[in-house]
């Protein structure tokens, strides 16, 4: 066991500790029935009650029991943050169903490469989101979207910047295969007996990979209220705290660190459903915020706002995150202004968040942090596997509760990412790092093939197979390029299809905003007579990536 941070390991917090033998809702039931009254979820000035969230959580979850929702089936949650997003997680979860949560930037192709492989026969929707999918009703077993609108939610006066997804009607098409969400909460079905138990699957979020379609990584509710509960601990929260919820809820972040762990605390969560700066010191202001998980752009942008004095941001009591390195300049000033230190930390969707934290009495900077409660993380060579000591480079593998079971339906890539050491199965992270004297690990690079655009992750091979759907596409060899404002962004290096040596970068670009997230689109194209090839006839894509960065 890696023990070696146990020096600075935070008071009171103990090294390991016994997980709640329940589901992942009954985390909702305790705090509903501890605190009936208190509010569970704030939105834009409106407040919704633990009572009032668990009474519509348990009207949807038995809608969906009537849509035909089994135990063990997989819905889809496509939505941006908003509290229909944490009433449609807990209804799944109350249906003895499994989560997966959909990127809200994800199109057409990418929905339904996900319906297709998680069999998923129904999806919970927002309004601003319905385009993507409704083409897909009746499509691969899809045979029921529930679509809501935000602004649904916003039910008190407000002199808040409301995003546009916030502004829209709720009115739906004539389509068949569509369900207006007031209706289904209106029809006030019971939902049978929750059966669901630890060692049933609870969520299943997909993380991209090297070779090309997304996989989805199966969690049990155990390993999901590893994350819950752990980081939680970790930081002492408490009941009475009040969480600014701005990172994305279908992350594993904002689902674990924010959501889950809030509705485990019977805390308040303060919901965005997009980031602004303005807003989110108002809210911060208004509501009394003591805990702000982020993203480093957010914490950035915040303070360079020129009227940022004008906030009382003094309720803060704690600031972290992660997704990219903290700049240590403006973590300088975060501290000057708020008397804050960032925390950051880090994890992977196969492991639903958190496996290491900094401690919050001695955070490092530019840090992942120290193994937290119950992990086991070392850092062996990626050819040898052998196990190497201070300061010595290799691939961060990782031990604990909060591990997933394997990738869904993907046995042989299940096999492929774990190792055995010690008696024990360690993930393999795919990052290279170190750790130093007291135990803090530190990134240094990616085994695998990656592209960290302002902490999206992009995957290169993903985005080259969705291009292999162009017309135009007869060779494609995605690389990253530096960008002063990102850090990384894409580029696509194509050879024409024949018939097709016209082709403009403005169609390619257009064409990748229609049918990709925004995060992994191309911003630049290159036309190429030829991509250079090894001798096995393999695309040298690093050797195009190394070219690029050498330009600048």
């Amino acid at each position: 066991m890696f023990d070696r941070h146990y020096a600075v390991w935070p008071d009171l917090v103990p090294h390991f500790l016994e997980l709640p033998a329940t589901s992942l809702y009954s985390n909702l039931s305790v705090s509903a029935l501890r605190y009936p009254q208190h509010p569970a979820l704030i939105y834009y000035g409106t407040t919704l009650t633990y009572a009032e969230l668990e009474q519509q959580a348990e009207a949807l979850a038995g809608y969906l029991q009537r849509a035909g929702v089994q135990a063990g089936d997989r819905v889809l949650l496509y939505m941006q943050n908003s509290p229909q997003f944490v009433i449609g997680f807990y209804a799944i979860l109350r249906a003895n169903a499994v989560v997966v949560p959909v990127n809200p930037m994800n199109r057409q192709a990418e929905l339904e490469y996900l319906i297709k492989d998680t069999e998923a026969r129904v999806a919970l929707c927002g309004r601003e989101l319905l385009d993507n999918i409704s083409g897909l009703v009746g499509e691969h077993g899809l045979g029921e979207v529930i679509v809501t609108a935000y602004g649904e939610y916003v039910r008190e006066p407000t002199d808040l910047s409301l995003p546009e997804a916030v502004t829209l009607p709720a009115e739906l098409p004539d389509l068949p295969g569509l369900t207006a969400w007031q209706r289904a909460l209106d029809a006030e079905y019971e939902p049978g007996p929750l059966t669901a138990g630890p060692d049933d699957l609870c969520v299943i979020p997909y993380s991209s990979g090297t070779t090309g379609n997304p996989k989805g990584c199966a969690h049990t509710h155990h390993s999901a209220m590893a994350t819950t509960v752990y980081p939680s601990v970790w930081g002492n929260s408490q009941h009475n705290g009040v969480q600014l919820v701005s990172v994305p809820m279908f992350h594993v972040t904002g689902m674990q660190v924010c959501m889950n762990a809030a509705i485990y605390l019977g805390a308040t969560q303060v919901i965005m459903t997009r980031w602004d700066r303005r807003t989110a010191a108002q809210l911060i202001e208004r509501h009394g915020v003591t805990a702000w998980r982020n993203i480093p752009t957010m914490v950035v942008d915040l303070l360079s706002d020129p009227d940022i004095e004008r906030y009382n941001l003094s309720s803060l009591r704690a600031i972290g995150g992660g997704g990219a390195a903290m700049p240590a300049a403006i973590a300088a000033k975060l501290e000057g202004k708020l008397g804050l230190r960032y925390s950051e930390g880090y994890g992977l969707s196969e492991t639903l968040s958190a496996t290491h934290m900094n401690p919050p009495q001695a955070p490092k900077p530019q840090c992942l942090g120290i193994p937290i409660i119950g992990v086991d993380s070392r850092v062996v060579d990626v050819d040898s596997l052998r196990e190497l000591d201070v300061g010595e480079v290799g691939e961060i593998v990782l031990q604990g509760e909060q591990l997933f079971q394997g990738y869904w339906r993907r046995p042989e890539a299940t096999a492929e990412a774990f190792i055995e050491l010690d008696g024990k199965r360690f993930f393999r992270t795919g990052d290279l790092g170190y750790y130093d004297e007291e135990g803090y690990f530190f990134l240094v690079d990616r085994v695998k093939r990656m592209i960290n655009a302002s902490g999206y992750k992009v995957w290169p091979a993903e985005v080259e197979s969705l291009l292999y759907g162009h017309p135009a596409v007869q060779e494609v060899c995605v690389i990253s390029v530096p960008d002063e404002r990102r850090g990384e962004t894409v580029k696509a290096v194509i050879v024409p299809a024949a018939g097709h040596e016209d082709a403009a970068e403005e169609d390619i670009l257009s064409w990748c905003q229609a049918n990709m997230s925004a995060y992994k689109c191309p911003k630049l194209v290159e036309f190429v007579d030829s991509l250079p090839k090894s001798p096995a006839g393999k695309i040298m894509w690093r050797a195009l990536q190394e070219q690029e960065w050498a330009k600048t």
